[in-house]
């Protein structure tokens, strides 16, 4: 009798891993973090799987993850932190898919790791550049430079996350899960108690249309059912538009989208005929290295960025320590 069990099938290639991706979520889900993640693990496991021609998962070993990690420095000439970026994604995969452990991967050739320097702006280029954004993107890019904050973690403000009274401002669910707590610029105070009065315009608006609320995370909603429609829940910084949402036949608003505020900050960088590659990331650059020419520590740096590791505040700092403490610029 002739075998007819496709060759690939025999070698334990042409698997399915529509199970191992929807695990993936769950393990991602569960630790709470971020969609983005979760796309770039997912990136990398699809990578990974087309590049074992779809080994059976349970026939993968670290041998398998060797060869990929060498075949992306040698072949596809990656960058070190692409490289680690992907082992990270596998050792994820491995350990809370798979449930296998990597051992030791040894014999792995390294993708060249070039130095890196951010790109830092002066006082006097954020300001030209702040001339050329109109509301809200200014303010945006005020509270990135003014608090050193990430993109999206200045989007997901909600009203509660700043304390006008104390001049706080508190981001929740940042990177890596911290809370850090920074203090707001005394120079747009004015402009965030404006910006929060058309907040609360409106708000008025959408509750008289009938809206359902913000998008929530975390199973909130199931928690604090009327936290939705609380102006206290709402988006600092909310999308122009409200979403239908077609399964349940009703209209939320999201947050403001952040290739939107980079496609305003690209135009505004333009106009400015600044000659750098400023991005929303280059205003936490400039907001780290204007502390150190100010002689601010670098540990008092390291808790406003809200970094684990003192060596990543150095990268963000072009590793130039001081060691008095000064004052912050009130931008």
């Amino acid at each position: 009798m002739i075998d007819s069990t496709p060759l690939q099938t025999k070698r334990g290639n042409g698997a399915s891993w529509k199970t191992e991706y929807s695990r993936l979520a769950d393990e991602i889900q569960v630790r709470h973090y971020s969609s983005k993640t979760l796309k770039t693990y997912k990136g990398w496991v699809q990578k990974f799987q087309t590049f074992t021609l779809s080994k059976t998962p349970e026939l993968l070993s670290s041998n398998e993850v060797k060869e990929f990690l060498t075949f992306l420095a040698v072949k596809r000439k990656v960058a070190s932190t692409t490289q680690n970026q992907a082992f990270n994604a596998l050792l994820f995969f491995y350990r809370h898919v798979l449930h296998k452990e990597f051992g030791k991967v040894e014999g792995v050739l390294r993708a060249k790791r070039k130095p890196y320097i951010p790109v830092v702006l002066s006082r006097e280029e954020i300001e030209t550049i702040l001339k050329h954004l109109t509301p809200p993107y200014d303010l945006v890019v005020k509270l990135l430079y003014g608090c050193g904050l990430r993109l999206f973690e200045c989007l997901r403000l909600r009203v509660h996350c700043l304390n006008f009274a104390a001049g706080l401002l508190t981001v929740h669910d940042g990177k890596g899960q911290k809370d850090p707590t920074v203090p707001l610029p005394e120079r747009i105070l004015p402009e965030l108690r404006g910006h929060l009065e058309s907040l609360k315009d409106l708000h008025q608006q959408d509750m008289d249309r009938g809206y359902a609320g913000v998008f929530l995370v975390n199973a909130l909603e199931q928690k604090y059912q009327k936290a939705a429609k609380e102006f206290v829940w709402q988006w600092f910084f909310p999308a122009k538009q409200l979403t239908y949402i077609q399964k349940t036949e009703e209209y939320r608003r999201y947050h403001l989208h952040g290739t939107h505020v980079q496609k305003a900050i690209k135009e505004a960088v333009s106009k400015s005929r600044i000659c750098k590659r400023a991005t929303a990331h280059t205003f936490r650059h400039s907001f780290a290295s204007h502390l150190l020419q100010g002689n601010y520590d670098i540990r008092t740096i390291q808790a406003l960025l809200g970094h684990s590791d003192v060596r990543t505040t150095m990268v963000y700092t072009h590793g130039r320590l001081f060691g008095r403490k000064g004052t912050v610029s009130s931008m």
